[in-house]
């Protein structure tokens, strides 16, 4: 396989993967898929990171995720690269 096909995979899954996060947080069902309020969310999530707050959003989204990825781990709930397509019937 050459070298630019492999970048392209792991770009590929890696995509599929933030994807899977935008899911897994419930964005998708909580906006009816509106893909403009979701861009909207995500840009003013990034001028936040951007702002003087950003230290402090950036500490408290991270415990945030940390936290619903431990309650994940703990409830045996398959994370977006285990879970096989025939389990979400």
């Amino acid at each position: 396989m050459r070298t630019w096909q492999v970048e392209r995979r792991k770009r590929t899954r890696h995509l599929i993967e933030l994807g899977g996060l935008v899911v897994k947080a419930g964005i998708v069902d909580l906006t009816g898929d509106d893909r403009a309020t979701i861009l909207g969310a995500l840009l003013w999530m990034a001028d936040k990171l951007k702002s003087d707050q950003g230290k402090q959003a950036r500490a408290l989204w991270a415990a945030k995720g940390k936290q619903a990825f431990a309650v994940e781990r703990a409830t045996d709930a398959p994370t977006i690269s285990q879970e096989r397509p025939w389990d979400r019937a």
